[in-house]
């Protein structure tokens, strides 16, 4: 599912690619590779990694916050830790990128880094959000965050739901709208993401072949928090 040494988790406000990203970085730590998971969604202050921090670093998951993460000061700021990362190839990475155009440009400023390294770039998708529910919306967020990023999505992730009133049938209508965007773009379905108890009831013969990640959950809304 995760082949590549750097996975960067793009996506619009509300496609979950902070539940999607953490998730992930858990199903690398638990294959038994070394794993760290980078914050760099500097925008969005709600949904974060530093949520989950606790079970990631349970999971010896090395986590790098952006500087004021989870505190009233939201600064965007870059962890310097970020650099070691792209020279200690050792650990698979998990970028957790800004939820728009304005976000992505935070991981530009490694574009070159990445380019030459070995790297995946998701983009993570809920048709059941207005700015994603065609395929038209989706291709020209997907466009927008490229061109922020200077770096090309190389797989699409299927990560439609209505929170607790998602279905089996929720996520199979979604795939049927993200294919669509797959063919006209050449970007494969690499991965329909959903949380366990979902994707359990989950017919993947519609699915067009991506994998499944059955997910936890890990991220909360600042007032459900403890």
């Amino acid at each position: 599912m995760f082949e590549k040494r750097i996975n960067i988790f793009t996506g619009h406000f509300g496609s979950g690619k902070t539940e999607v990203a953490v998730n992930s970085a858990l199903k690398l730590a638990e294959s038994g590779l070394k794993t760290s998971i980078v914050d760099f969604d500097i925008v969005n202050p709600y949904f974060r990694t530093a949520d989950a921090r606790e079970e990631l670093e349970r999971n010896n998951i090395r986590v790098v916050l952006p500087l004021y993460a989870n505190t009233n000061v939201d600064v965007p700021a870059i962890p310097p830790e970020i650099y070691s990362l792209f020279q200690n190839k050792e650990y698979k990475v998990v970028l957790d990128v800004g939820g728009d155009d304005l976000g992505a440009r935070a991981v530009s400023r490694f574009k070159e880094e990445i380019l030459n390294d070995d790297y995946e770039m998701f983009f993570v998708i809920n048709t059941r959000r207005g700015m994603t529910d065609t395929p038209e919306k989706i291709m020209e967020m997907l466009a927008l965050i490229e061109d922020s990023a200077n770096i090309k999505v190389t797989k699409l992730i299927n990560n439609s739901n209505l929170l607790e009133e998602t279905s089996p049938e929720i996520l199979l209508e979604g795939n049927e709208t993200i294919s669509a965007v797959s063919e006209k773009l050449g970007i494969p379905i690499g991965i329909t993401a959903g949380m366990e108890e979902v994707v359990g009831r989950l017919d993947s013969s519609g699915l067009c072949g991506s994998e499944v990640l059955a997910m936890r959950k890990l991220i909360h809304l600042p007032w459900n928090r403890g």
